[in-house]
This record gives structure tokens, C-alpha cells and sequence, in this order.
């Protein structure tokens, strides 16, 4: 894995200095690699956790080692709870002054098929992937219509596009985040230019997503070979993704040159949906 001071040596300049990121479910995973490359493109980091400590504090020694005198905080919070969402959003604006950068990647998956599928499977799960990241987005909104600018990245995934058995709840989530992206979109710039914040001037506020497909982190470890070895042919590149493939799509998004990009979809999945 490319470490946080190898990524920044391969940046040519640090194109986040000065902003603020928090990165939901930011400590392990896909949610560690776009933690790591914020840090490394500049920004000070904030990272959500829920519960699981231990990797949230290594994340914390290794990038406050890589960057001495930068700020990285760690936040933990139920992202299933509206009010915990909100907290944390005032906490990291608290913190470090102000939010640039929301990156909803926090997310959870309970497979059964729609015949074994509890009320509670299909509400927690949309709780977390669906709800959790709209009210991240409500609460980091309202600070950045106030400095009219600001970046929301959303993480969705491959199965919100195709749908997959036994993954009605978590493909109906990460779709939903489809809809929520590119209305989010629509009204920040209606808002803005309703506040008479300058609108097609300046870095703008944009809203968009990104879709993983098949991406090699821990939770790919523990599905058998045979399977692997199934979902590997289907996939055009021919190979897994890794997780720093979709933190720099995260980073590129974030970046203020890339302001002219809002309510898209932005697709890291090999082909897998040609």
C-alpha cells in the first residue's frame, strides 16, 4: 500500500493546503486510503470512527508523524444518528475553524436475501449508507452556503449501478446516493445564487460521488477464492481495484480546479459496468 509520505512525494504540489477534510469512516479501508491522500495532497484531516479505535489511532500516529504541525483529529460518531452526524460536523469545525471538504464514505453491509431480510437488516443498513450521509451533508451544507464554498464526495459503489443477490439493502442505499447527489447539486447552486453568494465565479460549491467496484480491502479477504476468482472474470481491467485508485478520483474532485464538475457520477470499477 502507498504510504502517506510516498503519495505526497509523488505530488507535485500540495493542491489541498489550507483545507479541511473529514472523512467519514475514514480509518480503515477505502476510508484510510482517501484519509491518506488528503493529508498527502495538503489538506488537515479529520476522521470519523465508530468504535473500531485501535486502527483509528494507528491512522492518527502515522500521518501526525508524516506531517508534523499539521492537524488531524479523529471523531468518533454513529452515522446512523442524525444528531451524532450534526455533532460531528460542529466538532471538526470546532476544531480546526472550518469544513472545505465532506467525504461520505462511512458504510456498512448486511447480506440475506430479500426472503431472510429482517426490518431491521434493510433500516440499519439505510440508515448508515443512505441516511447517515445525507445528514453529514445537511450539517456540513449549512457551514459551507454560509462561506459559499465547498466540496461533498460521496462513496456509492458499483452494486447501487448493477444490483447483486442477497445486497437488496446496500444496493438500494448506495443508489439512493445517486439521487441525493445530483439534487444536493441542483439546490447548493440554486441556494447559492439565491443568497447572492457568487454563482460561475470563484471555486464553487459541487456535490458528487464516486462508485468502487470490486476493490481489494479487508473485507474482500474473507470472501473464498472460488468466489474471487468468479467476480475477477468479470471485470474488463481483469484485476481488483486497489484503494488508492479511488482516493485519487476523491482527491481530484476535492481539488478547486475542479469546480466546473458537480451532480456527476464518477465510476472506479475496471469496466465493470460496460
Amino acid at each position: 500500500m502507498t504510504t502517506a509520505t510516498q503519495a505526497q512525494t509523488s505530488s507535485t504540489k500540495p493542491t489541498l493546503a489550507g483545507k479541511v477534510a473529514l472523512v467519514t469512516g475514514g480509518t480503515r479501508g477505502i476510508g484510510a486510503a482517501i484519509s491518506r491522500r488528503l493529508a498527502a495532497d495538503g489538506a488537515e484531516l479529520a476522521a470519523g470512527y465508530w468504535r473500531h479505535g485501535e486502527p483509528a489511532e494507528k491512522l492518527l500516529a502515522d500521518l501526525t508523524a508524516a506531517y508534523p504541525g499539521r492537524k488531524i483529529t479523529l471523531h468518533e460518531g454513529n452515522i446512523g444518528d442524525a444528531d451524532d452526524c450534526a455533532r460531528v460536523v460542529r466538532d471538526v469545525i470546532d476544531q480546526h475553524g472550518r469544513l472545505d471538504i465532506l467525504v461520505n464514505n462511512a458504510g456498512i453491509t448486511i447480506d440475506r436475501t430479500v426472503a431472510k431480510m429482517t426490518h431491521e437488516d434493510w433500516l440499519r443498513v439505510i440508515s448508515i449508507n443512505l441516511s447517515g450521509a445525507f445528514f453529514m451533508a445537511q450539517a456540513a451544507l449549512e457551514h459551507m452556503m454560509e462561506r459559499g464554498t465547498g466540496r461533498i464526495i460521496s462513496v456509492s459503489s458499483v452494486i447501487g449501478e448493477t444490483g447483486n443477490i442477497g445486497q437488496a439493502n446496500y444496493a438500494a442505499s448506495k443508489s439512493g446516493l445517486f439521487g441525493m447527489t445530483k439534487s444536493l447539486a441542483r439546490e447548493s447552486v440554486f441556494m447559492l445564487a439565491r443568497s447572492g453568494k457568487p454563482v460561475g465565479s470563484g471555486t464553487g460549491l459541487t456535490v458528487n460521488a464516486v462508485t468502487p467496484g470490486y476493490i481489494a480491502t479487508d473485507m474482500m479477504a474473507t470472501i473464498p477464492d472460488k468466489v474471487l476468482d468468479r467476480l475477477r472474470g468479470q471485470i474488463p481491467c481483469g484485476r481488483f481495484g486497489d484503494a488508492d485508485e479511488v482516493a485519487r478520483v476523491v482527491a481530484f474532485l476535492a481539488d478547486d480546479e475542479s469546480s466546473y464538475i458537480t451532480g456527476q457520477i464518477w465510476s472506479v470499477n475496471g469496466g465493470l459496468d460496460m
